[in-house]
């Protein structure tokens, strides 16, 4: 290591060359030093960056697995508020139709409009009164006749035979 200067009662200029050949000496144990560091770190240099290296490399799949985790967390997450606001919004949507169709309906009844109900037992009752006609009638040409749905032909013939019947009415009162 570097000597220490000793204190001698004497000269200067051999304190002088005492004191340069110590600072010689100190820087000298001190480049070698640098030398012996250098030399260390690049012997173990490689195999500390090894050691970097793998431990990086477990560092990052830890991470990578922890943000996985998060991920499909995140995913579970966002799916269950789309599935929860998508049937808030059919709810709505089906509170809103009904809404809709209940004021329709009572639109549809101020206007005089029969329901489906009411236009499907009507026709029943039609065909109930065909059927009853038809056996009154007794042939079996009639009930044929009186099961069929009319015709336009038929249709067509009803305002004459109403205009037919007025005209024979007003013969009659004459």
């Amino acid at each position: 290591m570097v000597k220490k200067l000793k204190k001698q009662g004497g000269d200067s200029a051999a304190e002088s060359k005492q004191l340069a050949g110590t600072v010689k000496e100190s820087a000298q144990q001190i480049w070698l030093a640098g030398l012996g560091a250098f030399s260390k770190a690049q012997e173990e240099g490689g195999k500390v960056f090894e050691a970097l290296v793998k431990e990086g490399v477990t560092l990052q799949r830890r991470t990578q697995s922890v943000a996985e985790g998060k991920l499909a967390e995140a995913t579970n997450r966002m799916t269950s508020m789309a599935t929860d606001l998508s049937s808030k919004a059919s709810g709505q949507w089906d509170k809103l139709e009904s809404i809709f169709e209940e004021r329709v309906s009572r639109a549809l009844k101020k206007l005089g409009v029969p329901t489906a109900r009411e236009i499907d037992a009507l026709t029943e009752r039609v065909e109930e009164l065909n059927r009853t006609v038809a056996a009154l009638r007794g042939g079996a040409g009639a009930t044929a006749r009186a099961a069929r749905p009319a015709t336009r032909k038929a249709v067509a013939k009803r305002p004459a035979v109403k205009a037919a019947a007025k005209r024979t009415a007003r013969k009659a009162g004459q």
